[in-house]
């Protein structure tokens, strides 16, 4: 059962006025109480008809309700869900509420973020309307900035990086977004006004904010703050317009101010701030050692704790608040109730990879003025609990089909969204000095001149050595003192931003009391304080190795003084000298070399980042900003185009990983278009043509993290050839991408003459906890199914932040040799259901959803709303037509699609107020000399109404009018001539039980009689 806060329990602020219903309102213009009698004859009849209804007739007939609910939601469709609420990836979740007094829909309204890193479009606006079921609305942002690493260009990359930890806000009438970014330049906050069709403006901070929270306090005036920190607690508070931070917090508490308590220990951030009563709430997480991850609140009644106290003491106290099943990081949600009273429940995630990290919705229990979530503080992982909202049956039918996920025929039909339209100012090129590109940029590299033109960072010698490892002399490094001293060279002057730069050199140490093996690093060192790791080997005592990477210097970072230099791993220097053999060890270096690549002709465009057309369901996201040349919705009619752009390298390293590991050709892939998995299973179907490919073109479905596997066709000298590829850990530094991605032995089918091939992914989180195995099949004809290869797997998380989310499906199209090849991808179709579960194909739920859908008449609802379900209809007609229906998933899309536009029909009709339908005219006329004045008031209702017409003239009533007739009313004026008047009819009947009136203004023109 659901546990509510007795009002003897709540903080004082926990009550409110009392709010509207949550039932919300629409227009008062036709498609009033005579369409709902309408839509409840029709459904009645359809249901009925289909046999899902026993007993319904026009008076009490029921909502036409779906098979099965949400993809992503666990409502479990009795009035309860179970944890978690989306079996999905959605992070860092933070939620806002609109009340029903505050926005045009007249019902409590919940807004919804997480955390997208380097997917875009990115910052997920989802929108419920019970908390349990969400669908995506908008997004905050169409591409989070135009650089390089955001956009996969010229080397660099963005893997968890990006958007993190967003924290949302609806305050006095707008909308407010603010994220940190740890690649970008910090946080940044967004603002709008629409949040469900609006664009956001953009304000910068030029600084980071670990886990920002915004927060208002409206108990002084609506202050804003930023609370944020890890392993402390900070705060900023914002100038009134929030674009600037006009004063510092720092430490408002820390985790050492809780010392002993079991509660407290790492991470210790993720700070969401909440005014409740006299209290000021903070809700952070914490891992303490040897335990899970927990939810700890802090209560004091100084927002700015030991910054407002006397003395400077900690005002917070701590309790916690939630320590079952790992259930942590999130805040509050406030459930508004009729009369002065809310209910709070906690929004949380735990990490339950590979599906990603996944939310649930706990009630909490008050005590004493703290809140604690779930029963006795236990949230079992499938545990249930009521829903917080209550709907009716209509809207429930309508919310229960709503998903994060969603099928796609890409027929260009989603609604145009401000982000789509969004514009960017095309930078400058870069300032470059070509004469430094490609060429070498260390003097003396081999070392050929003894140490000429090296130096020592630190302090050490340097000994010329015939020990080499490439001709006649090398350079011994000696008498370390610190973990940085090493052999160095200024280059001052030769390394230059936007130039990517390729390292290499050769290390060697031998003394016999030193570890088996020891990492040496190359570094550089900007002024005389800002160190930066640029590559690394793990070499082994006596024997030559290779260190080599990739870089580029920071934008962001003074190139006034320069070096690059060679050391050992860094350890304090009481450590180092402690253990000189471990730390401090002589060793040579050989064969250096640091060359600039020439500058890439790949820069930013105009027609890369302009709208193309195309408008993509917002389940979508592209993996990075997608280069709008590429795709299309709009070069084939009814078909997704991936056109290939340019050529995969295999150069592309991970910056967010300090070994610099290398990227697949997937990972380098840019236009791949993805969206979230959900389990505990999930299938997804795709049709692709491939005649358009060239030769090394690599394209199909991709079930994928950083490990991963794929249905793929590969295109080699003429021929197409179907196989599996399948990517597992443990990862190397250094790969060789094409035979990562070689087809499993065993796997491959030759196409022949085909050029279209039907595959099929099935996705089974369930039977092996942690592990995701997929069994992917394929058709030449949509009919076929053959399992390709075997079950594949297993995916599982690598913890090394460089895929930190959940495993995604995407659609793919890359090149190996030339660009410019082209596959089009004609569905995407979603299903529960598994081949293996061996559940038979049958079109039932689409017969029965089309059989519902007949009997509705255009004539009884809005067009806008009519020209949606029938072209639904007409796309559930034409499948069931085609009696091809080989798979769950191809009876599902269209089924569902049909079942969706009859529930948002069904929730207009019953959203609709109620009101007379009638016509009112009037005119003027000479009679005897004199004007006269006549009203005819037509019924055009199916009830009989009465009239009332007032008149600059006198006013008259007619008691009743009979449907489908009409009353005149004649008035004298006793004056000659008449001017332009209005006559006032106010129309009233008994609809539904209720008496409803409305008035309608007839005109009429001047009448002279004279």
């Amino acid at each position: 059962m659901r546990d509510r806060v007795a009002a003897a329990d709540r903080p004082a602020a926990a009550t409110h006025p009392c709010r509207a219903p949550e039932r919300s309102t629409l227009s008062t213009k036709r498609k009033q109480m005579k369409t709902r009698r309408a839509l409840s004859m029709v459904t009645a009849t359809a249901l009925l008809a289909v046999g899902l209804v026993a007993g319904a007739n026009t008076a009490t007939a029921e909502v036409y309700t779906p098979p099965d609910g949400s993809y992503t939601s666990t409502d479990s469709g009795d009035g309860t869900y179970t944890v978690p609420v989306l079996n999905s990836d959605v992070p860092d979740v933070s939620v806002t509420l609109v009340p029903a007094t505050e926005n045009d829909e007249g019902r409590d309204i919940y807004y919804m973020i997480s955390t997208t890193m380097h997917l875009s479009p990115g910052a997920p606006i989802m929108k419920s309307y019970d908390m349990v079921n969400w669908e995506t609305v908008n997004y905050v942002y169409d591409r989070i900035s135009i650089s390089d690493a955001s956009s996969l260009r010229n080397g660099k990359e963005s893997y968890g990086q990006g958007q993190w930890a967003s924290s949302i806000r609806f305050h006095d009438g707008k909308f407010y977004v603010l994220f940190n970014t740890n690649n970008l330049g910090g946080a940044y906050l967004y603002t709008t006004d629409d949040i469900d069709n609006g664009s956001w403006d953009k304000t910068a901070y030029g600084r980071g904010f670990h886990d920002p929270s915004l927060f208002f306090d409206d108990a002084n005036g609506g202050t804003p703050y930023i609370f944020y920190g890890s392993g402390a607690t900070s705060a900023v508070q914002l100038s009134e317009d929030l674009t600037q931070i006009v004063a510092e917090f720092p430490n408002i508490f820390t985790s050492g101010d809780y010392a002993g308590q079991p509660y407290i220990g790492g991470l210790f951030e993720g700070a969401q701030v909440y005014k409740i009563g006299d209290y000021y709430y903070i809700f952070i997480i914490t891992w303490p050692s040897g335990q899970g991850r927990q939810e700890v609140v802090f209560r004091s009644p100084h927002l700015l704790g030991r910054h407002q106290a006397p003395g400077g003491a900690n005002t917070y106290e701590a309790r916690s608040a939630l320590n079952s099943n790992g259930f942590a990081q999130g805040g509050l949600v406030e459930i508004t109730r009729e009369g002065a009273a809310s209910d709070w429940y906690g929004f949380f995630f735990r990490d339950t990879y590979p599906i990603g990290r996944i939310p649930a919705l706990i009630p909490a229990v008050w005590t004493d003025g703290w809140p604690t979530f779930g029963v006795n503080g236990s949230v079992p992982y499938g545990g249930s609990f009521d829903k917080p909202i209550e709907l009716t049956d209509a809207q429930e039918a309508l919310e229960r089909q709503k998903s994060i996920v969603a099928s796609d025929d890409f027929d260009n039909d989603a609604p145009h969204k401000a982000w789509m339209d969004e514009e960017w100012a095309i930078p400058n090129a870069p300032d470059i000095d070509e004469s430094l590109l490609g060429v070498e940029l260390f003097a003396n590299p081999g070392f050929e001149s003894g140490t000429a033109s090296w130096i020592v960072n630190d302090s050490a010698t340097l000994i010329s050595t015939s020990g080499s490892h490439g001709g006649a002399g090398a350079v011994q490094v000696t008498g370390r003192t610190t973990t940085g001293s090493g052999a160095a060279q200024d280059l001052t002057g030769k390394v230059q931003h936007g130039v990517t730069y390729d390292l290499s050199a050769w290390v060697k140490y031998d003394n016999a009391a030193s570890p088996a093996t020891k990492q040496f690093i190359m570094t550089a060192r900007y002024g005389s304080s800002t160190y930066t790791n640029l590559a690394n080997v793990t070499a082994t005592k006596g024997q030559w190795a290779k260190i080599s990477g990739i870089f580029t210097v920071p934008d962001t970072q003074a190139l006034a003084s320069t070096r690059i230099f060679f050391e050992t791993p860094w350890t304090s220097n009481a450590s180092a000298q402690a253990a000189p053999d471990t730390h401090l060890m002589d060793f040579t270096i050989d064969d250096v070399s640091l060359k600039g690549r020439p500058i890439s002709t790949e820069a930013p465009s105009p027609d890369e980042i302009a709208f193309n057309g195309s408008r993509l369901d917002a389940a979508w996201e592209w993996n990075h900003a997608p280069d709008n040349r590429y795709w299309s919705l709009t070069d084939r009619e009814g078909w997704l185009s991936l056109t290939t752009g340019k050529v995969v390298t295999g150069t592309y390293q991970f910056a967010k990983l300090s070994t610099k590991d290398e990227l697949t050709w997937l990972e380098e892939a840019r236009n791949t278009l993805s969206q979230r998995t959900f389990g505990p299973t999930q299938s997804a179907e795709t049709k692709i043509d491939v005649t358009d490919m060239k030769d090394g073109d690599v394209a199909g479905l991709a079930t994928y993290g950083r490990s991963f596997a794929y249905a793929g066709v590969k295109k080699v000298a003429g021929e197409y050839t179907l196989g599996l590829v399948y990517r597992g850990q443990p990862f190397a530094a250094a790969i060789d991408q094409a035979a990562v991605e070689s087809f499993v032995p065993g796997s491959t089918v030759s196409l022949g003459a085909n050029r279209v091939v039907h595959l099929k992914a099935d996705l089974d989180f369930a039977s092996t906890s942690g592990q995701l195995w997929i069994r992917y099949y394929y058709s030449l004809d949509g009919r076929q199914w053959t399992q390709l290869g075997q079950r594949t797997g297993p995916l599982t998380m690598d913890w090394s932040l460089s895929h930190f989310m959940g495993y995604r499906v995407g659609l793919f199209n890359y090149a190996t040799q030339s660009a410019g090849g082209t596959v089009d991808f004609d569905y995407y179709s979603l299903s529960k259901v598994l081949t293996a579960d061996d559940v038979p194909v049958t079109s039932e739920r689409l017969d029965s959803a089309i059989e519902v859908a007949e009997v509705l008449e255009e004539a009884d609802y809005p067009a806008e709303a009519w020209a949606g379900f029938e072209s639904a209809l007409d796309k559930a007609r034409s499948a069931a037509a085609a009696q091809a229906l080989s798979t769950h998933n191809q009876v599902e899309a269209p089924a569902r699609a049909l079942e969706r536009q009859i529930a948002e029909l069904a929730v207009l009709v019953e959203d609709a107020a109620p009101a007379v339908e009638f016509s009112a005219t009037a005119s003027a006329r000479c009679v005897a000399g004199k004007s006269v004045l006549t009203v005819k008031v037509t019924n055009e209702d199916d009830v009989a109404i009465a009239s009332s017409i007032s008149t600059a003239y006198g006013s008259k009533t007619v008691a009743s009018i009979a449907a489908g007739k009409s009353a005149t009313s004649v008035f004298t004026t006793r004056v000659a001539s008449t001017p332009a008047g209005t006559a006032e009819v106010v129309a009233s009947a008994r609809i539904g039980g209720e008496t409803v009136e409305q008035v309608v203004e007839a005109e009429y023109a001047a009448q002279p009689c004279g």
